[in-house]
């Protein structure tokens, strides 16, 4: 007597090859933009180990330092009084480097295979970050060392985000994108999170360690998505996913062979053209210009530029913050500052959740940036009077400050680079998530740099930097908020006039 189907079989039988190719890719790039986003949060953990007050710690014997040297223990050329300006050229490195690179990246992205464009680009960026640990490994106490690493990492890093996304939207269609991404681009969170920790380990003995581990972790990452990744569904006789599946343009393109009656389609994310494939010229990868003149792009990439400006200040000086004014070990502040970013991780869903909903991306990022800024305000005056209340305040502000930086760098991006302008022609994809997710690095570079320059007035004054940047991010969606409201409205009327229409029939 035969039992019957294993129930696990059962529940893998459910799934489709397509489903089981999709999940995989979902998954391959998460972890390789993890270790992206891990090999970067090393330099704000260990900052504070650079540059410390060594009052309290036991001298060694041999200690030539003068005994009123207070930070003979910090590592030169960062013991000295502008400490604060010496770590915020290196930062500037990388994110100066990085906003410069990107809009360069897509256009390579474009023309360039994605599989040995990602894998070399991460390898390259296990190596530079290894090597700003082995800093410390070869005793080096200039500057320009360090400096130089960060521009070159910052340049090799540019190869992750367009190509990421690229691939995702290569895979998924428009459904429900949003949703999906927001689970998706939790790995910007989760890589800060296991970059902090890991970096906790070894920021108290041999800092160097701490980025020489994410840079191994992050080049063997690379070999893997060399030997795994997948650029296209057609590659393994997949389907390709439909990105516009509107009744609008089913309506407006009713010849189309995409709108057969014979093609079977189905809504949302796993929604994909079942026609036979015919072959087609290759679309040509369009313009950086021609990127820009897509409705929406520059509005969205002004206001990532905003957003990104107060998420990058809190990953790179929030771990310092809370060692100076909490009070906090370098390990104990580095690791209370990864609940901002799993924060992050729940604004990154609910606001790819409700924008799905709601079909109001930019409504959705304006609300959050509104929220965010009495939020900021309320974390600085109170949020270190207990840990109670600072746990609860930077998990409520990564949420609100992450979340329309998640929406606008994944779904928006996605959208825009598959807008129904292009007329089917996704070559714009990784070019638009360049030119947005670049526009957004200026601003992260911006805003450690003025953290910096504006640290030794009080952390007041760069609080309420942060709180004007998110204020001027929304003022850039008004008009697109605009749009978005009279949509609804048009909707709700048709809505309406149909619901009448049913009334009278009967």
């Amino acid at each position: 007597m035969r039992s019957s189907l294993a129930p696990g079989i059962g529940f893998l039988r459910a799934f489709s090859r397509d489903s089981w190719y999709r999940g995989f890719i979902l998954l391959l790039t998460f972890l390789i933009y993890t270790c992206y986003h891990m090999s970067r949060k090393p330099i704000s953990i260990v900052k504070s180990r650079l540059h410390q007050n060594c009052s309290e710690i036991i001298r060694p014997l041999n200690d030539t330092h003068s005994p009123n040297d207070t930070t003979w223990c910090s590592w030169s050329p960062f013991d000295q009084d502008n400490y604060k300006e010496l770590l915020g050229a290196v930062d500037n490195a990388f994110l100066v480097a990085y906003a410069i690179g990107m809009f360069i990246s897509g256009i390579f992205g474009e023309r360039l295979p994605l599989r040995y464009y990602l894998s070399g680009g991460m390898l390259l960026s296990g190596l530079f970050t290894s090597l700003f640990g082995l800093g410390y490994f070869w005793n080096i106490h200039v500057l320009w060392y360090f400096v130089l690493i960060q521009i070159f990492n910052g340049l090799v890093q540019t190869t992750g985000w367009p190509s990421v996304v690229t691939c995702v939207g290569n895979w998924f269609g428009k459904g429900k994108r949003g949703f999906i991404m927001g689970i998706w681009n939790s790995h910007t969170s989760v890589g800060n999170i296991l970059g902090s920790l890991i970096a906790g380990v070894w920021v108290s003995d041999h800092w160097g360690l701490s980025f020489v581990v994410p840079g191994v972790i992050t080049a063997v990452m690379g070999i893997v998505t060399f030997l795994f990744l997948i650029e296209y569904p057609e590659d393994v006789d997949c389907t390709a996913p439909q990105h516009h599946d509107g009744p609008e343009e089913n309506q407006n393109n009713a010849e189309e062979p995409g709108n057969s009656p014979y093609c079977h389609q189905e809504g949302s994310l796993e929604t994909v053209a079942k026609c036979s494939k015919e072959p087609s010229a290759q679309p040509v990868a369009i313009s950086f210009f021609g990127a820009l003149m897509i409705p929406g792009v520059i509005e969205f990439s002004l206001c990532l530029l905003f957003a990104k400006l107060v998420s990058y200040t809190f990953l790179y000086w929030l771990p310092l913050y809370i060692f100076n004014v909490a009070h906090f070990s370098a390990k104990e502040a580095g690791d209370l500052s990864t609940l901002f970013d799993v924060g992050g991780i729940v604004g990154g869903i609910l606001a790819g959740l409700i924008s799905d909903y709601t079909n109001g991306r930019a409504t959705t990022c304006c609300v959050m940036l509104i929220l965010a800024a009495p939020m900021l305000f309320l974390y600085n005056r109170f949020g270190q009077n207990g840990i109670g209340s600072s746990i609860v305040m930077l998990i409520v502000c990564g949420a609100l400050v992450n979340g329309p930086y998640a929406l606008i760098t994944t779904a928006v991006s996605a959208d825009l680079g598959t807008h129904k302008s292009l007329k089917g022609n996704a070559k714009a994809l990784s070019t638009v998530t360049a030119i947005i997710d670049g526009t957004g690095s200026i601003g992260a570079a911006l805003g450690p740099l003025l953290a910096g320059l504006i640290s030794p007035t009080g952390w007041n004054n760069v609080f309420y930097m942060l709180i004007s940047a998110d204020v001027l991010a929304c003022l850039l969606l008004c008009r697109l908020v605009y749009k978005e409201i009279l949509a609804w409205k048009s909707s709700l009327s048709r809505q309406t006039g149909s619901c009448l229409a049913l009334t009278h029939t009967r």
